[in-house]
């Protein structure tokens, strides 16, 4: 953490993305209007999300923790980094382990966990986010529905502890991270599991990569302007 000119709290983050191999990956969607498409939508959300954060000034890098050689290939094309999910034991267990390689490479690290599926993601919402988590030795966002969480935040020296999956937000307060004002930061919330979550998404406005892979007819349209 550090403070700029104006006396503003600023950090320079590295974010850690996990993603399930693509055949795997957004399993709910199966059953909808889209259900074919499932593994092409969630290479299209996880691009769509690392785009957005790499846009943003704050991060100096997006690390991706995937098993998936054509999901590791378009994210790296992005700019990203890829770690192999070596311990192969789920969203926590990658996150944790994407957190320790960060910081062997760079002990100081801010680190941010970041859910892969966040079409709709805005570069200026995850910088406030970022700001306001950059107080907090560890902070968390809440999803859209209120009981799970889309971001977790742990400050240089601070173990990252990830609890995602199902009530976690009730598991990440209870930690001790403390739970980051939602007002204004609507796109960073709004994961997509189920074709409801997509409607929402949609209704925000999603990057280019899902809008150019929704059939016609399924209201894709794409964010106005670079993400803004």
């Amino acid at each position: 953490m550090r403070r700029d000119g104006e006396g503003v709290v600023r950090s320079d983050w590295t974010l850690i993305v996990p993603l399930k191999p693509l055949d795997q990956a957004k399993s709910r969607l199966s059953g909808t209007a889209v259900g074919r498409l499932r593994p092409t939508l969630a290479l299209a959300f996880a691009q769509d999300t690392v785009a957005a954060a790499l846009a943003v000034p704050a991060v100096v890098d997006v690390v991706v923790v995937t098993d998936d050689p054509v999901a590791a290939a378009e994210v790296t094309a992005l700019g990203a980094h890829v770690v192999a999910d070596v311990p192969g034991a789920g969203l926590n267990a990658a996150l944790e382990y994407g957190a320790h390689a960060v910081r062997r490479a760079r002990p100081g690290a801010a680190t941010a966990a970041l859910g892969a599926d966040l079409p709709a993601l805005r570069p200026a919402e995850l910088n406030l986010v970022l700001a306001r988590a950059a107080h907090h030795p560890r902070a968390f966002l809440a999803d859209a529905a209120g009981v799970g969480t889309t971001f977790l935040s742990a400050s240089a020296g601070t173990p990252l502890a990830p609890a995602f999956g199902g009530r976690s937000r009730a598991r990440h307060r209870a930690s001790g991270a403390r739970e980051i004002d939602p007002s204004g930061v609507e796109s960073v919330r709004r994961d997509v599991d189920t074709g409801d979550d997509l409607r929402c998404a949609l209704a925000l406005g999603v990057g280019p990569y899902t809008a150019a892979r929704l059939p016609a007819g399924t209201g894709g349209r794409a964010a106005p302007g670079p993400f803004v």
